[in-house]
């Protein structure tokens, strides 16, 4: 026994308690990852002495390895706390210097970027003008607060005018004539809806049924009238015709008429085509079962959400939503080889591997939760029982000290 083994004992068994203590501090990090102290015991290199005659002379620490595993997941109030449950990091830039973490406590800067508490941007894939989101090198993700234009419910984007009523096939023809909008006994049915012209102004849109051919068992047939803001009335180019069925026996898409607007948008001015596919004449009161259109208002933004698969969302007080990037994750073939940076920061080198950068849900990259972080992965139970073994071992390389001490005085006494 010599001084040097126990010496090397006491330098291993420090080093441990610092592991231990670092991740006890730590155990209320969001996104930290605990470390294990590696252990390796060492051995004097001579000439002829082999096998078991070796006699070891210490211990050494091999590594301060990361354990990067899922921590738990806990919910927040803010939409860009972001959590990653499965592989991968954020990938964070610091005017271009690239460096990753697990800690996804987002919050947006006065220029619009999504940051960290250290000023770090997010990175992800822009979306183009028309709102796709293609893959390409990551960029800084940066939000626009801008309104989005209107769309007129005859801007092809809008789609139909969609119209799923039921006519009543007990429904009579109406006793007088002819059509007068104003005058609910000329008609049998009618509904409202809100449409928009290509300025974002709403108009409401009424549309008339009126039943004017004999019912089952000949089938039954409706002329459609529509009027804009209650005036102007017009009829549609085509009749509703039904069978003994009661399904539609013509073609249920019908051009809407023009209407002559003084709002500055279009003049003529048409809300486009309706579809009347799914309309049906049954023996029950008319009704609507479905009636939508595509134009909206312009609209500002109102909130921020972050999809699962990390497309950032706007939300805008029009009721529509908007791509407005989607991050990326990055995994390492191994992430053990990350050089800690601290502040929840790790940067990438030859032992870790380049950085293979996708979007989340894709390979072996995770899902995001927003409002949600991932908790430190320490385990405070574990941590102690470790800090008692760490400094049991402690105690017992400094007795293997004291015990060699005693040994030396003893020959020291010698006479």
């Amino acid at each position: 026994m010599s001084f040097q083994q126990g010496l090397s004992g006491l330098d291993a068994a420090a080093s441990a308690l610092d592991v231990i203590g670092n991740n006890v501090a730590n155990a209320s990090t969001v996104g930290f990852k605990r470390a294990n102290t590696n252990f390796a015991d060492v051995y004097a290199a001579s000439l002829g002495i082999v096998g078991a005659s070796q006699i070891g002379i210490g211990v050494s620490v091999g590594a301060i390895q990361q354990q990067f595993t899922q921590g738990n997941l806990s919910t927040t109030d803010n939409a860009l706390d972001l959590a990653v449950n499965g592989g991968g990091f954020f990938r964070m830039s610091d005017d271009g210097a690239i460096s990753y973490t697990r800690n996804g406590q987002f919050h947006i800067d006065n220029q619009g970027y999504i940051i960290n508490d250290q000023n770090l941007r997010l990175t992800g894939y822009p979306v183009s003008v028309n709102g796709v989101i293609t893959p390409s090198n990551p960029i800084e993700l940066q939000l626009s607060a801008s309104q989005i234009p209107p769309r007129a419910t005859s801007d092809p984007l809008a789609g139909d005018v969609t119209a799923v009523l039921n006519l009543d096939a007990r429904a009579t023809v109406p006793v007088l004539a002819p059509f007068d909008y104003s005058n609910p006994a000329t008609y049998n049915f009618s509904t409202a809806l809100t449409v928009f012209d290509t300025l974002g102004v709403s108009h409401n849109l009424t549309t008339y049924y009126v039943l004017n051919a004999p019912t089952p068992p000949a089938g039954g047939e409706w002329t459609v009238h529509a009027t804009l803001d209650g005036a102007n009335p017009q009829t549609l180019a085509g009749n509703l015709v039904f069978n003994t069925s009661g399904a539609l026996s013509s073609t249920p898409t019908y051009t809407l008429p023009s209407w002559p607007l003084s709002s500055g948008a279009q003049t003529p001015w048409s809300p486009g085509v309706i579809d009347f596919t799914g309309t049906t004449q049954y023996g029950s009161a008319s009704s609507v079962d479905r009636l939508a259109q595509g134009g909206y208002a312009t609209g500002s933004l109102v909130g921020i959400g972050v999809l699962d698969d990390g497309i950032v969302q706007g939300r805008y007080s029009n009721g529509q939503t908007r791509s407005m990037g989607q991050l990326v994750l990055a995994t390492f073939a191994d992430p053990n080889g990350l050089l800690n940076l601290g502040n929840n920061q790790w940067s990438e080198t030859s032992t870790s591997g380049p950085e293979l950068v996708g979007a989340p849900a894709t390979g072996s990259r995770g899902v995001i939760q927003s409002a949600a972080v991932e908790d430190s992965n320490v385990d405070l139970t574990n941590e102690l029982v470790a800090m008692i073994t760490a400094q049991r071992n402690y105690q017992a390389n400094a007795q293997t000290i004291k015990t060699q001490d005693q040994i030396m005085q003893t020959l020291i006494n010698l006479r």
